[in-house]
């Protein structure tokens, strides 16, 4: 694995100096100096900072208006606060255009390698084009407007625990190893608070990839016979029999929780850091995969196999949900309602428990 990813970055970076090597060249057709593309750069970005500022206006105002119609302020100071704000960014154009236009006054003294400075913002390599058409230089501003009301947020999904079966007729653990059979779930979810004044309860939903591993017991392996899937005694010396199945999941969760509500001027944000959260749901999804890992002794041998077949494995996933913790750390637990192989003598439904992470 470790040559293959050496042999990739190479491969990538081949590929950014040729299309670097190109750019320069084009760069060099055009007979426009260094200098000048980066003055060419800085007269675009006026364009920008009077757009961005316009932009900071909008969301102020809109923020004003909000507070109005929440019976926050008068008409009178609404007025109030929004000359006041049109004159804060005319004056923040005014002085930014002239922060730009003292930098081409730099960089028409100085020669090509003169280097100074980007406040706000940031010179960056654009591979294919920038902000400019013949330059590798383009501009990120550091500044964002807030918005008043940030109702929906974006987490990614990590869990680990253990995983295994419920089969009629027997008991958890019975074919298959509690310690050795585990599940791992990633993915990326949105949580949105679902009422207008109160961050009591959210809805969370997103997307998942599911996996979910057996490890049989008594040097057992799995045998596909048809539409029918058993457990079957290993002919050799059997050391390790893992299967598993890969899901790709909708889940859906209805969250609640305190927060802390934080006010400012021209936001407000609920805050659910450190605080205890519960969530329930369900998801819904497809199998996308199945594998069997086998590694035994023949003949002195020691050999390592993996089967990549659907194992009679249900196509389509479902079950229910539930987690509890605080702040981004809980415990997690799932059940498929749907049994794990289709059609067979004896049904059984895979059961996972395990620590869910949502990182903000």
């Amino acid at each position: 694995m470790n040559t293959i990813t050496k042999y990739v970055v190479q491969v990538a970076l081949c590929l950014i100096f040729t299309t670097l090597n190109a750019q320069e060249q084009q760069v060099d057709s055009t007979s426009m100096t260094k200098t000048e593309n980066r003055i060419k750069v800085l007269e675009d970005l006026k364009t920008t900072i009077e757009t961005e500022e316009r932009e900071f206006l909008k969301a102020e105002v809109e923020a004003i208006n909000q507070r109005l119609e929440n019976g926050e302020i008068n008409k009178e100071k609404a007025e109030q606060l929004k000359t006041e704000a049109a004159q804060k960014r005319a004056l923040n154009i005014e002085d930014r255009l002239a922060i730009i236009n003292n930098k081409i006054a730099l960089l028409e003294r100085n020669d090509e390698d003169y280097r100074f400075d980007n406040d706000t913002y940031t010179f960056g390599l654009s591979i294919g084009g920038g902000d400019s058409e013949h330059s590798f230089l383009n501009f990120k501003s550091k500044n964002k407007p807030k918005k008043y009301d940030k109702r929906t947020y974006s987490d990614l999904v990590f869990a680990i625990g253990f995983n295994n079966a419920l089969i009629d007729g027997e008991s958890l653990g019975d074919t298959y190893s509690v310690l050795g059979s585990g599940f791992v779930e990633l993915g990326l979810s949105w949580n949105t608070r679902i009422f207008e004044n109160s961050n009591a309860l959210r809805l969370k939903y997103g997307f998942s990839f599911q996996w979910n591993k057996f490890t049989p017991k008594d040097d057992q392996y799995f045998v596909q016979d048809g539409n029918m899937t058993t457990l079957e005694p290993f002919p050799s010396d059997l050391i390790e029999s893992e299967f598993r199945i890969t899901n790709l999941v909708i889940p859906v969760f209805f969250e609640f929780g305190p927060s802390k509500k934080i006010e400012k001027e021209d936001y407000f944000r609920y805050n659910t850091h450190n605080q205890f959260k519960m969530g329930i749901g369900a998801y819904g999804g497809v199998r996308i995969g199945a594998q069997q890992k086998l590694r035994y002794k023949e003949d002195g041998d020691r050999v390592k196999q993996k089967i990549r077949r659907n194992y009679n494995a249900s196509d389509f996933v479902y079950g229910l949900s539930a987690y509890v913790g605080v702040d981004n750390m809980s415990l997690y637990a799932k059940y498929d309602l749907n049994t794990v192989f289709k059609d067979q003598v004896i049904d059984q439904n895979n059961i996972s428990m395990g620590i869910r992470f949502d990182f903000d």
